[in-house]
């Protein structure tokens, strides 16, 4: 997520952070800064005024004579960026009576009719009762696909032929509908889309706006378009007022133009973050999360709240339990591995993890390397050992290392390699127990970097394997042999 922007920002930073400051280096790195912003399609123009304000501040006198002025331009950045993406609004503005209206819409293929069933989702986590109401007619599909979100979401869905119907009589038959329930206090408009903006999507969208005067008219659009996206959010801005944006695909989103320009272009700002396809993946944006996540700082906070969420708190309460009676074992491990699947990809919970940001980037680089196939590598291990096996790890002698290693599909130095890191872990993980919160931080991080992220560990091992030719293979077996061989005569002379 925003990679180009946080790989220039973090280049261009840390040089400030090593070394003397004066004038000269903080305009270069301005100069980097600015360069990195537009190559992550930020308007020209927002680039420009965030580069000229930054600037000034820096050079300015508490700055650069303060004790660490690297670490205090690194927060004028931040706050900035802050600056540029807030403020913090969440809100949509319920009616204190009756059915509150939310108009959603949006270009084709932006996400929408999949947006609409995630707020909903997100509406009756928080007690609404949320309803919702096809009345894209362009995109007969979008009709079915909202019948299908509904079901999944489990709310009800007003939807009518489209043959001879038009969206402000279907949006309107839908309210009728909402109140004929009795239950409803929430309608959600799947609005129609188009390639790209005409002026019959305006006046249609307009037309609706006029007669169901909707509480809220939220704009979905694609955050991977960039510019695009932003030029889209402006014409729809003037033509409805919008009181809100959900960028969508934010998780695919590498250089992150959308995210740092269409709240200064629009004035309106950003509610939530699409961030995956699944009808969980929609999330309340926060601008100063997001900014520390530019700068590679993380996101701890954003980071607890999912784990709250997603995670079994009697089954954590079991496993610490355990911990602090020393009696952790290798199910145990795949159980917590199976937890923190819930929370998504592992190299994006690095980067929320305050100084792995860069571990993550650097695991992407070399060769490659997944950690979401090296944990499924390493729950196929444990399933490979027998129970008894996983409840202790010191039972696994050579030949359980060769079948648990044929049964996985590994290698037995992997076997062995995981053995001594879990061992390693269960006992910082046994310390981990009682720890209070910054304790905990600098505990997952050594965790972190002494596991599977480490690529001096066995990551680092196989990929090199497989780099190898076989006659690089050959002379590395044989110089193991020689020295198993050296070895074995050194016992033979010490007896």
């Amino acid at each position: 997520m925003l990679e180009t922007i946080t790989r220039g920002l973090s280049d261009a930073l840390g040089n400030l952070q090593r070394g003397r400051i004066n004038e000269t280096n903080i305009r270069e790195s301005m100069q980097t800064v600015k360069q990195s912003l537009l190559e992550a399609d930020v308007s020209y123009d927002i680039v420009d005024s965030f580069i000229k304000t930054v600037t000034e501040q820096s050079l300015g006198e508490k700055v650069l004579k303060s004790l660490k002025p690297g670490e205090q331009i690194v927060g004028i950045v931040h706050q900035e960026l802050i600056n540029l993406m807030g403020p913090i609004d969440h809100s949509l503005h319920f009616r204190k009576s009756g059915i509150s209206v939310i108009m959603m819409c949006g270009l084709q293929g932006s996400g929408k009719t999949t947006t609409c069933g995630k707020l909903a989702r997100l509406l009756l986590a928080e007690g609404r009762k949320p309803m919702l109401v096809a009345a894209d007619l362009q995109r007969p599909a979008a009709i079915e696909q909202l019948k299908t979100v509904g079901g999944q979401v489990g709310v009800p869905v007003h939807a009518e032929d489209p043959k001879g119907n038009n969206p402000v009589a279907v949006c309107q038959n839908g309210m009728n509908a909402a109140k004929k329930l009795g239950n409803i206090d929430t309608v959600i408009l799947d609005t129609a889309g188009r390639l790209h903006i005409d002026d019959a999507l305006m006046k249609e969208l307009a037309q609706i706006d006029t007669r169901l005067q909707p509480d809220q008219v939220l704009l979905v659009t694609d955050a991977m378009t960039g510019q695009d996206a932003v030029r889209s959010a402006k014409a729809f801005n003037e033509a409805l007022e919008l009181d809100g944006v959900i960028l969508t695909k934010l998780d695919g989103d590498t250089r992150g133009g959308a995210a740092l320009s269409v709240k200064q272009v629009t004035g309106v700002p950003i509610k939530f973050i699409g961030v995956g396809e699944q009808l969980d993946k929609l999330e309340m944006f926060h601008p100063d999360r997001m900014a520390s996540r530019i700068l590679g700082m993380g996101d701890i906070i954003s980071l607890v709240e999912k784990a709250q969420q997603q995670f079994d708190a009697e089954e954590m309460q079991l496993q610490q339990e355990k911990m602090l009676k020393g009696k952790f074992t290798l199910e145990d491990f795949q159980k917590q591995m199976k937890q923190i699947k819930k929370l998504g990809s592992m190299g994006e919970i690095l980067k929320m993890i305050p100084g792995m940001g860069k571990m993550a980037e650097m695991m992407s680089e070399m060769n490659g390397m997944n950690p979401d196939k090296e944990i499924g590598r390493m729950e196929a291990m444990i399933s490979s050992m027998t129970p008894e096996e996983r409840r202790n790890p010191d039972l696994i002698d050579r030949s359980r290392r060769n079948r648990i290693a044929r049964g996985s599909g590994t290698d037995p130095v992997e076997i062995g390699n995981l053995v001594k890191q879990f061992n390693s872990m269960a006992g910082i993980m046994q310390k981990m127990a009682g720890m209070g919160v910054r304790d905990k931080m600098r505990a997952v991080q050594e965790l972190t970097q002494m596991g599977m992220a480490n690529p001096q560990g066995q990551l680092m091992e196989r990929k090199m394997r497989s780099k190898r030719g076989p006659a690089d293979q050959k002379k590395l077996e044989q110089k193991k042999k020689d020295q198993r061989k050296q070895a074995r005569k050194a016992r033979k002379r010490n007896r």
